[in-house]
């Protein structure tokens, strides 16, 4: 488990990054829309009396996904700006069936069994102590109920693993972990989940965009670039960076999608 200093220390962290940066997270093209939100909807196996909870929603686009195919749906989020920004959203495309809590992933203000369906998505690299959030996850779901995860996921290989989550870090100063896919399957099985489904899915940052939506200033991004640059090549290419004219325009990164249920008995 995590030192609870530290802990508080990554949360107030994360409320600074994100309470003025809600907008950006709304709009952003990585966020609102992708193959992967479209897959996550497809194995959520959803029906019309399907209680669902989406953890860290942020802009709020995987709870705005399920709301048409459930009978309800909680958005929780640690960031009350954040949430507040999600509400509107989710609220102006029509949407009836949803309700809005700030809440903390690793420590979640709802009884045992209290949802059939549980979601994160492009959210837990934030937290403090993902074992605790997954352990919560378990905790809430119903038995019989679906886990549907989606985060940056590392290379198995430490260098390249540690370039990932370097350049996380630099860029946006709330980046705790993006974790491997093996260590993913370690934490849902040791809260007594059953993994189901392992999928990964690529997205393309542009550079400008990516390091804008974090907040990082010229000079930041200036000094952000120039590592990126003197980066060994097997590093460059795990992230397929792309350099125009001695500019860094671009890398791919993988998203992990697990699905996990929890067991009936």
């Amino acid at each position: 488990m995590v030192d609870d200093g530290r802990a508080e220390q990554v949360k107030a962290r994360v409320r600074e990054q994100f309470a003025a940066a809600g907008d950006a997270y709304v709009v952003s093209p990585t966020h609102r829309s992708g193959d992967d939100l479209e897959r996550l909807v497809e194995l959520a196996e959803a029906t019309p009396e399907t209680i669902a909870l989406d953890i860290a929603t942020g802009g709020g686009h995987t709870a705005l996904a399920l709301a048409p195919h459930v009978r309800h749906v909680t958005a929780t989020d640690l960031v009350p700006e954040m949430l507040e920004r999600a509400r509107a959203f989710i609220t102006s495309q029509g949407v009836i069936n949803a309700d809005f809590q700030v809440a903390d992933a690793e420590d979640l203000p709802f009884a045992d069994g209290s949802f059939d369906l549980v979601t994160c998505r492009i959210a837990p690299h934030h937290f403090a102590d993902v074992q605790r959030a997954v352990h919560e996850v378990a905790r809430v779901l119903r038995p019989g109920g679906l886990f549907l995860l989606i985060d940056s996921v590392a290379p198995e290989d430490p260098e390249l693993d540690e370039f990932l989550n370097e350049l996380e870090r630099r860029r946006d100063p709330s980046h705790v972990r993006s974790y491997r896919r093996s260590e993913w399957r370690q934490f849902l099985e040791a809260a007594g989940l059953t993994v189901e489904v392992m999928e990964t899915f690529t997205k393309r940052h542009d550079f400008t965009a990516w390091t804008a939506r974090s907040r990082l200033g010229p000079e930041g991004r200036a000094v952000l670039e120039s590592w990126v640059l003197a980066a060994p090549p097997a590093c460059r290419e795990s992230l397929k960076i792309e350099i125009v004219d001695g500019r860094v325009v671009a890398h791919t990164d993988e998203k992990g999608l697990f699905k996990a249920r929890k067991p009936r008995q």
